[in-house]
């Protein structure tokens, strides 16, 4: 049998991957990282029983894929404010925290595996937050066909169902998911980085003209954990130079990319001196505009996944 050593290190090469999965199953990086420990320990536990009957990669996903539907039990979904209606009025009455909403988190790429760019796509915010519309076991189903590309005979030994169960599941699925409009995103690498500087040093000048010309008209923006979105650039600006206007003189500081798209910490003017963390942006580009902008507010929870302090002094 192999030491201890040996089943540590068999058991953390598949990490990243089934943090991937777990992501996308629960729609929550600190989930995940749960999900994903819980199916290490469980492994350990009984890797002596393991005998490789199947392979190593298919048995944990088999142990993820229980305790995903274990947490995922009796749980509302994770949502996204454009799951709660249409795109309201730019102003601040329309601000408003629904209680217990369970809200979509973003997720570091550093925190997943490198990726084709077919995976990195299934990790974008629009098709995470799709997924959270399916029922757990059709999710893990759609997401092991589509994403990891097993058979729908691997699927049904780990699901423990029928192929013809499976390839039901997986119509239904595929056809919820094409029910949500998603709009195709520019790939990362195809991302002009002088477009992100130019965005960085027109937010932080607050330069509605240089602004105007790096945003498509359509855009939308949202806000969790306020299920106010808009929609629209002439919207966004209307809240920008609005409601929003404690924002100019922000700093903005670029931190890679979360679920395939760049990213930027948001630190607003605080009123004594320096700057307060305010949000976490994630950026959608396409057709080298950028075409949504998703402001993450809970900096207490997300900044601490990059490192970044809650302030920065004057």
């Amino acid at each position: 049998m192999a030491t201890q050593v040996d089943v540590g290190a068999e058991l953390e090469q598949y990490r990243k991957e089934l943090t991937a999965y777990c992501y996308r199953m629960l729609a929550s990086p600190f989930e995940a990282e749960d999900a994903v420990q819980e199916t290490m320990v469980r492994a350990w536990r009984a890797y002596d029983r393991f005998e490789g009957r199947s392979a190593l990669r298919s048995w944990l996903y088999r142990i993820a894929t229980n305790v995903c539907l274990d947490m995922l039990n009796g749980r509302e979904r994770r949502a996204r404010p454009m799951d709660f209606g249409p795109a309201g009025a730019p102003v601040i009455e329309n601000l408003n925290v629904p209680a217990e909403v369970v809200w979509l988190q973003p997720i570091p790429d550093s925190h997943l595996p490198e990726e084709a760019a077919i995976e990195r796509e299934s990790v974008r915010l629009a098709f995470v937050s799709a997924l959270q519309h399916l029922p757990p076991r059709q999710r893990a189903a759609l997401i092991l066909a589509e994403v990891l590309r097993w058979q729908a005979s691997e699927i049904a030994e780990l699901l423990e169902t029928s192929i013809a169960a499976v390839n039901s599941a997986l119509q239904r699925a595929r056809a919820t998911i094409e029910a949500h409009d998603m709009a195709a995103s520019d790939p990362i690498e195809q991302i002009d980085r002088e477009l992100l500087e130019r965005y960085v040093a027109a937010f932080e000048a607050y330069d509605i003209d240089a602004l105007t010309a790096l945003i498509h008209e359509d855009a939308t923006q949202s806000m969790p954990p306020f299920d106010l979105w808009l929609s629209g650039r002439a919207d966004i600006f209307t809240w920008w130079f609005g409601p929003g206007e404690g924002c100019r003189g922000s700093r903005v500081i670029p931190v890679g990319t979360v679920n395939g798209s760049p990213a930027f910490a948001q630190y607003k003017p605080d009123e004594d001196g320096g700057h307060v963390a305010w949000a976490l942006q994630v950026l959608e580009i396409s057709g080298g505009r950028i075409g949504e902008f998703s402001f993450f507010l809970d900096t207490e929870a997300l900044f601490p996944l990059f490192g970044l302090p809650q302030r920065l002094d004057a």
